[in-house]
């Protein structure tokens, strides 16, 4: 049979703040906020595309002088 708990205030100790963990704390963005990162995160993606793709230009245009060479 369990023992009757009583009424007394516990003399845990409280609980102690949590140590840094490196994390920033949590800030509610506004609607504009939000939309003007996905905006600016839009225009990163595409700008390193737009890298990747110029440099695949470049390989093909090379490609294709090594075709007229062999031709």
């Amino acid at each position: 049979m369990p023992a009757p708990k009583t009424n007394e205030p516990s003399k845990a100790i409280p609980p102690q703040p949590k140590a840094d963990t490196g994390r920033k704390p949590w800030k509610k963005k506004s609607h504009v906020e939000v939309v003007l990162e996905q905006a600016d995160k839009l225009r990163q993606e595409i700008a390193t595309e737009e890298a990747a793709l110029s440099e695949k230009k470049a390989q093909l245009k090379k490609f294709e002088e090594a075709v007229k060479l062999f031709s």
